[in-house]
């Protein structure tokens, strides 16, 4: 804990105007402590150290709006996000969200899922490298040889 804390990660900036329309066009009201939790995430990724949060809660409670948030204000810093999920119901959930939550901006997202062919996986991972795409989903398969 104590190494993690003198190393320095990646400081994002402060939130835009995007940043700003994005959380507005949350079709639900913030709970109170849905709010707390996206100033925290936010607030951390603001300082120059690396993050050490993990969000907690049931299902219905806004994990994954937060998690737009905290993504789409990565990929305003210049950054490349990727989520890694558990299942391919999951990865496929998350990308209509996210995708759903993005469409009004210049941000793609892509999933990399068993249901991809290889020659799918193969182009996605390559376009990842040459960094032309800012946000990707994907299951454990993104981290399988290809």
């Amino acid at each position: 804990m104590r190494a993690a804390k003198s190393r320095r990660g990646h400081q994002r900036f402060p939130d835009t105007a995007w940043q700003a329309q994005l959380e507005s066009s949350f079709l639900f009201e913030d709970t109170p402590d849905q709010r707390r939790a996206t100033a925290d995430v936010k607030g951390d990724m603001e300082r120059s150290r690396p993050m050490d949060r993990l969000l907690v809660g049931d299902v219905g409670y806004g994990k994954t709006e937060i998690a737009v948030r905290a993504a789409f204000k990565a990929v305003q810093s210049g950054r490349q996000v990727a989520i890694l999920v558990p299942t391919t119901i999951l990865a496929d959930q998350h990308a209509r969200t996210f995708g759903e939550r993005y469409a009004d901006f210049p941000v793609v997202v892509k999933v990399i899922s068993r249901f991809h062919t290889q020659k799918e996986q193969v182009e996605i991972v390559a376009e990842l490298a040459a960094q032309e795409d800012r946000r990707h989903h994907r299951t454990h398969r993104y981290s399988a040889p290809t």
